[in-house]
């Protein structure tokens, strides 16, 4: 099992965590023996071979599976459902094609029933801060695949939840948008110091996002090793990406997941 310093306690907690779904030919196991601890305000990336249950750990953060063996603990309390202090982003922005940008972040306000005063005050504040000011009323077709996925960050963002889950949120972009958004996330993370999980196959996202990133095995998913990165917080693209500590962590990332294997 591989397990992480306690100092790192905090905000998500998992203490010998196993996954195992039973399929028409045989049973199997996701994830084996995950030990995971993310400190209030952290960021951190998850990275492994595809199928190897980087998305069903988010999952059971989020309350939408339930671990088959071993606990799940979000800020202290056992996760034992769905959980709605929680901001989930998904590979697809998954926008209501009839609603406009600032009607699809409202949306998340409608389902939480927040008051109406204050989510229009807090959409106002997530527009600014997400570079969407101008497109407010714009439809999802109007809006490139990086504006739809910035609507979806502001619509996850909206309650202000002290977890933020991510799943491949910037996969299915073009490198140069892709650039774009990882410097506008740490940014972002910056203002808010929310807690974040962020699930990705690219290398290089992972080592310019986080603070340590939990490099898993292949099925069955446990932990192989943990890498602080030791980048300061503030980080500039082209500056980051030159600097030892970056080069370090992205090449001992791929000594452990071999060339082959993940997407960079």
């Amino acid at each position: 099992m591989a397990e992480q310093d306690a100092s790192h306690g905090g905000s998500v907690r998992l203490e010998d965590v196993a996954v195992r779904f039973r399929t028409r030919k045989k049973d199997v196991t996701a994830l084996r023996d995950v030990s995971l601890d993310v400190a209030e305000g952290e960021f951190v990336a998850i990275v492994g071979p595809s199928g190897c249950g980087k998305s069903t750990l988010l999952k059971l953060v989020a309350g939408l599976l339930k671990p088959s063996s071993g606990t799940v603990r979000l800020r202290g309390e056992p996760v034992t459902g769905p959980r709605h202090d929680i901001g989930y982003v998904f590979q697809r922005a998954a926008l209501l094609e009839w609603r406009s940008a600032r009607r699809n972040i409202l949306l998340q306000a409608e389902m939480r029933r927040m008051p109406a005063d204050r989510a229009r005050e807090r959409t106002a504040e997530l527009i600014a801060m997400t570079g969407l000011t101008g497109f407010e009323d714009a439809y999802p077709h109007e809006l490139s695949g990086g504006m739809q996925q910035r609507v979806a960050l502001c619509r996850a963002l909206l309650h202000e939840p002290p977890v933020l889950l991510m799943d491949e949120p910037f996969g299915a972009l073009d490198a140069l948008t892709r650039e774009q958004l990882n410097v506008e996330l740490n940014r972002i993370w910056r203002e808010t110091r929310t807690t974040v999980l962020l699930v990705t196959h690219s290398i290089a996202e992972a080592a310019y996002l986080a603070n340590r990133i939990i490099v898993m095995t292949d099925r069955p998913g446990t932990i192989a090793e943990v890498i602080d990165v030791g980048l300061p917080d503030e980080r500039d693209y082209a500056t980051t990406m030159a600097r030892p500590e970056f080069a370090d962590a992205t090449g001992r990332i791929r000594d452990l997941l071999g060339a082959a294997s993940a997407a960079d």
